[in-house]
């Protein structure tokens, strides 16, 4: 709160930017608009039927006008404190002695039901996380094995298809060996050349012959 010494008023400092003339202006008051908590000591207080019970209590408090609670009272807290007292012992002298049990009674049921009800709570979120550990963890666990299961049958389809060109290859040699041997045979002899055609033979033969076994290294090293 900000104090003029010429008017000898008050006027607020709100947020921001707030010039101030030497001498003339002063901060007066501080007060803060926070929620804060004050002990109400404890005293004594007479019930409806001439019980003297020993009470005490905590207030939260927070300012709602700092201009009044500079300038209409001296004392904000202290007076809120005595108000409070004044209305517990006011309060607690319309209620008989069984009736601030009972009331005891019923603020300790709350408590123990408001207490029970967290840990059901706390007992839900802790199984509803597990819960959704557990299936989190199968998921994964599945799509792991499908990623093996679809590695393993690329692996399988890789082989067969190195097998079937292998088998092609093969087959290939063959066909073309059996024909060399057979265009060997079918050929027709030379007169007077016998042993020429029989060396000619021999040698188309051993030349089918070399070329089908490197066809067939060549399959195996495939």
């Amino acid at each position: 709160m900000l104090a003029r010494a010429a008017r000898g008023t008050g006027a607020l400092l709100l947020r921001g930017l707030n010039i101030l003339i030497p001498v003339l202006d002063r901060i007066r008051y501080v007060q803060s608009l926070k929620e804060i908590v004050i002990n109400v000591p404890e005293q004594s207080a007479v019930t409806l039927d001439n019980v003297t019970l020993q009470i005490d209590g905590v207030l939260y408090l927070r300012i709602m006008d700092p201009y009044k609670a500079s300038y209409g009272v001296e004392d904000p807290e202290y007076a809120v404190t005595q108000l409070a007292q004044t209305t517990m012992r006011s309060e607690l002298g319309k209620l008989s002695l069984d009736k601030v049990f009972r009331v005891e009674a019923e603020r300790r049921k709350r408590a123990t039901v408001l207490e029970s009800e967290g840990t059901r709570e706390s007992a839900i979120n802790v199984a509803e996380g597990k819960k959704q550990a557990q299936i989190l963890a199968s998921e994964a666990e599945k799509a792991e094995q499908i990623n093996q299961a679809a590695g393993e049958a690329s692996a399988v389809l890789a082989k067969a298809k190195a097998k079937a060109e292998a088998i092609r290859i093969l087959a290939a040699a063959l066909t073309q060996h059996a024909m060399g041997v057979y265009g060997a045979l079918t050929k027709a002899p030379v007169p007077g050349t016998p042993d020429s055609l029989s060396s000619g033979s021999s040698r188309d033969v051993q030349g089918t012959d070399a070329s089908l076994d490197e066809e067939l290294d060549r399959v195996k090293m495939s």
